[in-house]
């Protein structure tokens, strides 16, 4: 990894481990989260189950570290949630390898129903083999979802249950956990029924952070996909750390195809095309956002113009500056 991505990991590390150390923090391994651990191990002589959440950007680092501590005899499969951010070849790597460690895995994306009702598919398979095998007598199995914080556990045991009562045919009011873009608002442990015959139950629990994180890579890539608090580091640091590695890959090649032209044409019966297409679009699938689509436009034409050398610190620094101020340019003529 080239020296100016390296000095802002570096960076966002130290900012990282400083606010770990101040117990002061009114979010990093909190009393709640102290008392989540708790409640926790509380319930797990309840639990058939266990579906540890992670990140699918970043598997590794978002790892559950408070697993070892759990009951091994459990079952325990891993969920890389948000596959729709992640990319779709390193996660197929990801799945083959944890294959190859006889771990039970599968990645999903819980704002698209299809693919969370073949994910509710695979638990319920799961569970009457479960059921077989150990001969449960149980008529009610009981799943917890843990990981650390924003991997998105609530919005999939919301989106689990929001399957399971539709295809129960079942009626009443929904049952939601919290779901929140900021990391640690879920404070309490919740069960929301996902599957009858026989009747399978997800507990939902609060993302909880290890006390201490040594590893500057993993605090940075936990800041940079909001596990970690943008206050711990600094918007425009984590913006930095992202353009950087947005700015050393070939990934926005694939955005070429946005161009202002084609985002621009006009239609003869009023509007433009792009507003007739932003309304054709899945309203969930924010990657698929206009304004994403824009940002995306503006940063192939910046990095594609560029003709300094990223690999030295101070150019990098300048295609910053500048993808900084048309990014600017942009949310000024959105906001007029």
């Amino acid at each position: 990894m080239m020296a100016a991505t390296a000095s802002l990991v570096q960076k966002i590390g130290e900012a990282v481990k400083q606010v770990a150390a101040k117990r002061g923090s009114d979010w990093w391994y909190t009393p709640h989260m102290a008392a989540a651990s708790l409640a926790i191990a509380e319930r797990l002589p309840l639990v058939d189950l266990i579906l540890e959440v992670r990140d699918c950007r970043i598997p590794r680092s978002s790892e559950y570290g408070q697993l070892t501590k759990l009951t091994p005899s459990l079952g325990h499969i891993i969920v890389l949630n948000k596959k729709d951010l992640a990319s779709r070849s390193q996660t197929k790597e990801w799945l083959r390898f944890l294959t190859e460690q006889h771990c039970s895995s599968f990645a999903v994306n819980s704002h698209n129903m299809e693919n969370v009702q073949e994910f509710l598919n695979f638990l319920q398979a799961k569970v009457k083999d479960m059921k077989k095998k150990d001969h449960h007598p149980a008529n009610t199995m009981t799943l917890m979802l843990v990981g650390i914080p924003n991997v998105g556990k609530s919005a999939l045991a919301n989106a689990l249950h929001q399957v399971g009562r539709i295809a129960a045919a079942e009626k009443g009011k929904l049952k939601h956990s919290i779901v929140s873009p900021q990391p640690g608002e879920t404070k309490s442990i919740s069960s929301l029924k996902i599957a009858s015959h026989p009747n399978v139950y997800v507990l939902d629990s609060p993302g909880i952070l290890p006390s201490k994180i040594n590893d500057d890579w993993t605090c940075s890539k936990l800041a940079l996909t909001g596990a970690i608090k943008d206050s711990a580091v600094g918007e425009i640091e984590l913006a930095q750390y992202f353009l950087s590695i947005l700015n050393s890959s070939d990934e926005y090649t694939k955005w070429g195809k946005l161009s202002s032209i084609e985002l621009g044409v006009l239609s003869s019966k009023g509007g433009t095309a792009l507003d007739k297409r932003r309304k054709k679009q899945y309203p969930t699938d924010h990657t698929q956002d206009f304004i994403v689509n824009d940002v995306r436009r503006t940063l192939f034409e910046a990095i594609s113009s560029f003709k300094g050398d990223l690999e030295n610190r101070k150019d990098m620094a300048r295609l910053i500056e500048e993808e900084f101020n048309l990014l600017l340019q942009d949310d000024l003529a959105i906001i007029h």
